[in-house]
């Protein structure tokens, strides 16, 4: 059977306009938006953005000429601008030159095309059932067949040629589709190379590997971190039998990008490209914090939905992103690496052994 590409499938129907909100998501029929307050902010909100616009410009210089020296010479301003949010108009080159992903494009011309044009995936097919299911609700992605799902399709599809041993994976479509919000085609290909491969930080491609390793190791270091941090909601969870991968999973599988507010889940993304995935286990941490008089009353079943669906004020990055700040994880998050390794190598070595023993049939 011959199989078939996204440029066989002819474009669907144009949705019918909606309102949406100033990130392009088609605003809900009940409740207030969080970025409807836009329109009521007083002008000396936006004077005031304008103004930290002037003086991100003056940080990068024209096409972030001046990023590294700037870096360089002030990091400790760097990381503090960042910690407040990068504007929205210039994100998605300031996210490029943070990852390392703008020097592997200038050092690959060339090399984007290539997978797309010149080479086969044995992923296309999975990966043409699942664009749909990236940001469903999101103006760009809408139409089935059109242009956004088609940048998806190819973003993905170059990654899984690029990386055979990875391929596709299903929640990699999120992280693929929030970037093409700020960005290229090729320039999100990159910097998703840039984040699997480790171009700056360690390498997140074990997320996606078969097993999910990294994610393993990730919810070992938070299900501890939680117990030393909040013992009593530790205990509780030990009580209800929830572990980490009831809820977490996604919150590093798509660094918060597939059920959080969009809004929130950019200016994590500003920290995570910037200082790497410990934002991830400060963000959760918050979380649990935030609402942690609550959820220990809560049994099983509630006590899941909850951590599935935090109330719409725990998820304002100006009250949770300086709580998960303010929580220190770096060595402990180490130490707990060193500890995962040595417990899957006595597993490794125990079922070796135990292998040895067991005799032949």
């Amino acid at each position: 059977m011959e199989r078939r590409r996204i440029d066989d499938y002819e474009p669907g129907p144009v949705p019918s306009p909606r309102p949406v909100d100033r990130f392009g998501f088609v605003k809900q029929e009940h409740g207030n938006s969080p970025e409807g307050a836009n329109k009521n902010r007083p002008a000396s909100h936006f004077e005031r953005e304008e103004r930290r616009v002037r003086k991100w410009r003056k940080m990068i210089g024209v096409g972030g000429s001046d990023w590294k020296h700037y870096v360089r010479r002030k990091p400790h301003v760097v990381k503090r601008r960042i910690r407040k949010g990068i504007p929205d108009c210039l994100r998605g080159l300031v996210w490029q030159l943070i990852s390392g992903s703008r020097d592997l494009l200038l050092m690959n011309p060339g090399v984007y095309e290539q997978l797309l044009i010149y080479e086969t995936s044995a992923s296309e097919l999975d990966i043409i059932r699942d664009i749909s299911r990236t940001f469903p609700s999101h103006v760009f992605f809408q139409q089935r067949h059109g242009p956004g799902q088609r940048s998806l399709y190819n973003v993905l599809k170059a990654y899984s040629v690029y990386d055979r041993d990875v391929g596709y994976v299903q929640g990699m479509g999120f992280l693929a589709g929030l970037l093409l919000l700020y960005m290229s085609e090729e320039d999100a290909f990159w910097l998703m190379v840039a984040l699997l491969k480790g171009a700056v930080h360690a390498p997140m491609e074990g997320l996606y590997q078969v097993g999910l390793p990294l994610v393993q190791q990730y919810l070992f270091q938070f299900d501890h971190l939680v117990r030393e941090h909040l013992p009593k909601l530790g205990e509780h969870f030990t009580k209800e039998v929830i572990n980490p991968s009831m809820y977490a999973s996604q919150w590093f599988i798509t660094v918060f990008s597939y059920s959080f507010p969009f809004h929130l889940a950019l200016r994590i993304w500003d920290v995570f490209l910037f200082e790497g995935v410990k934002i991830v286990f400060k963000v959760g941490l918050a979380l649990l914090k935030y609402c942690h008089e609550d959820l220990i009353k809560l049994p099983f079943e509630k006590l899941i939905h909850a951590l599935r669906n935090f109330p719409e004020d725990a998820m304002d990055p100006d009250t949770l992103l300086p709580l998960a700040y303010s929580i220190k994880v770096s060595k402990r998050l180490e130490e707990l690496k060193l500890e995962y390794k040595k417990k899957n190598k006595r597993l490794v070595h125990s079922s070796e052994f135990s292998g040895k023993l067991t005799p032949p049939r």
